[in-house]
C-alpha cells in the first residue's frame, strides 16, 4: 500500500504559514506606528520623567499607544453648522426622563448626599443637575465610542492639534499623575476626547485640585464612585464661594420698557418692575443680581444671583448654569417654568422625539442614537425627510413633522 503525502504535506505547509505570519507581525506593527508620534512620545517621555513621572508609570501609561486617534482629532476639528438655538439646548437637558431619574438618584443616594452636604454645604440637587448633564447619571461611561484612553487622547491632541498642544501637554501631564498616585489603573482612566473623566467629566488638572475620596476606600475614583464623583463636584463649587443655602435664581416676568444691563440689587430690579412668576417676595432684597433672557423678551427670564457664577465655573456658559439651575430646582420638586421657549413650532414631547427618531431611521434619513434629543444629526435628518416628501424645508422636530411621518 502507498502512504498519502497529503497530510504531512498540509501539516508543513500550515508550519510554514504560521511561522511567516509571525515573523510578519512585528513588521506589520512597525508599518501601524506612526513613525512622527514616536519620536514625539521619546521626547515627551524626558519632559514627564523631568516633572517627576517615573519611567515605570509612562512606560505602562504609554504601553500599546504608538499612534494618535483619529476619532479625536476629528472631534477637535469639527465646527457645528449653526450655534443650537435656545429651545434646542434646553429641550435636550431639562427633559422629564433627567428629572424622573435625578429625584430616583437622589432617594437612592440619600445618606450619601446628605453628608456630601454636609460637608461642602452645596445643595444636592444641584450635584444632580451636573451629574445628569455631563454623564447622564454615569450612562456615558459605557459608551466605548465616546470614552477613549485619556492617556492616547491627550498625547493626541498635543502631538497632532496645533491649538490644543498646550493644553494637551498640560492636562496629560496632570493624568500620568493621577495614574502615578494610584487613585485609578491604566486600564479605567477614560474620558471624553478631550480627557474629561468620569461621571462628572473633570480634566485631569481639576481632578488634581478638587478629587475627593468621600466613600473612604484611599482612592479618588471619580470614574467607578458616585459619592467621589459628586463630592468632587461638590468641592469644586465649594472652593469657588458656593453660598450655602442660597439659589442660583429665579424665574421672573419683566415690564415692556427698556431694562438697564449689569448688575443691580433685587430691591432695585423690583422698583423697574420685576417680579417672581408667581408673586412670591424674593427673600433676600439685598442681594446682587444680573438679568438673563437667554431667548429674548418673548422667552423665560431669570435673574441670577452668585451661585449662578459660581455654577459658572464648572462650565463657562451662561446656558449650561441656567440649565443646572432649572433641573436642579425640578428634581427639587419645582414645577416647569411658567414661559416656554420662543420656538417657532408646536413642540414634542420627549416620548415623541423618540418615535420621531425611531421613523427617521426606519426610512433610511437618520443613523444617529435613539435618545430622544433632537440635535444637528437629528435636524439633519428632518430636513432629507422634509425634502423627500416636498414640503418646505425647515428642520424642526415638530408636531407637523412627526404627524407627517406616522402617514408615509
Amino acid at each position: 500500500m502507498v502512504q498519502s503525502t497529503t497530510a504531512p504535506t498540509r501539516r508543513f505547509g500550515l508550519m510554514s504559514f504560521l511561522f511567516s505570519a509571525l515573523l510578519l507581525l512585528p513588521m506589520l506593527a512597525a508599518a501601524a506606528a506612526d513613525p512622527g508620534f514616536e519620536k514625539w512620545k521619546r521626547e515627551f517621555r524626558k519632559q514627564a520623567l523631568s516633572e517627576g513621572i517615573t519611567a515605570e508609570t509612562f512606560d505602562r501609561a504609554f504601553k500599546g499607544i504608538d499612534s494618535p486617534d483619529q476619532w479625536v482629532l476629528d472631534k477637535a476639528s469639527f465646527q457645528p453648522e449653526f450655534k443650537a438655538p435656545a429651545w434646542q439646548y434646553f429641550d435636550n437637558r431639562i427633559t422629564k426622563y433627567a428629572v424622573k431619574r435625578g429625584r430616583e438618584k437622589k432617594q437612592e443616594l440619600q445618606p450619601w448626599l446628605e453628608k456630601i452636604d454636609k460637608r461642602f454645604g452645596v445643595n444636592p440637587n444641584i450635584l444632580l443637575a451636573i451629574w445628569s448633564m455631563e454623564s447622564s447619571f454615569g450612562a456615558i461611561l459605557d459608551n466605548q465610542n465616546v470614552m477613549r484612553s485619556v492617556v492616547r487622547s491627550l498625547a493626541t491632541l498635543a502631538y497632532a492639534d496645533p491649538k490644543r498642544k498646550k493644553f494637551g501637554t498640560s492636562q496629560l501631564l496632570a493624568a500620568l499623575k493621577i495614574l502615578q498616585s494610584g487613585d485609578i489603573d491604566e486600564s479605567h482612566l477614560t474620558g471624553s476626547w478631550a480627557g474629561a473623566m468620569g461621571h462628572t467629566q473633570f480634566i485631569p488638572t481639576s481632578y488634581q485640585a478638587y478629587a475627593v475620596d468621600m466613600d473612604g476606600d484611599g482612592k479618588r475614583d471619580i470614574w467607578n464612585s458616585v459619592p467621589d464623583a459628586l463630592a468632587t463636584a461638590a468641592s469644586l463649587l465649594n472652593k469657588n464661594g458656593w453660598r450655602t443655602g442660597e439659589t442660583w435664581g429665579y424665574e421672573v416676568t419683566i415690564p415692556e420698557r427698556k431694562l438697564p444691563a449689569g448688575k443691580l440689587t433685587i430691591a432695585e430690579w423690583e422698583k423697574l418692575g420685576v417680579k417672581r412668576v408667581r408673586g412670591q417676595a424674593f427673600p433676600r432684597p439685598d442681594d446682587v443680581a444680573e438679568l438673563k433672557v437667554p431667548a429674548g423678551r418673548g422667552g423665560p427670564a431669570f435673574l441670577v444671583l452668585k451661585n449662578f457664577y459660581v455654577i459658572k465655573r464648572y462650565n463657562n456658559s451662561d446656558r449650561y448654569a441656567l440649565a443646572v439651575g432649572i433641573l436642579a430646582d425640578q428634581i427639587g420638586g419645582a414645577e416647569p417654568l411658567t414661559k416656554d421657549w420662543k420656538r417657532p413650532f408646536t413642540k414634542l414631547d420627549q416620548d415623541e422625539v423618540v418615535e420621531l427618531q425611531t421613523k427617521l431611521k426606519e426610512k433610511g434619513f437618520y443613523d444617529g442614537e435613539i435618545d430622544g434629543k433632537a440635535g444637528e444629526g437629528t435636524r439633519k435628518a428632518i430636513l432629507k425627510f422634509e425634502e423627500s416628501a416636498g414640503v418646505e424645508l425647515q428642520g424642526f422636530p415638530s408636531k407637523e413633522v412627526l404627524e407627517l411621518l406616522r402617514k408615509k
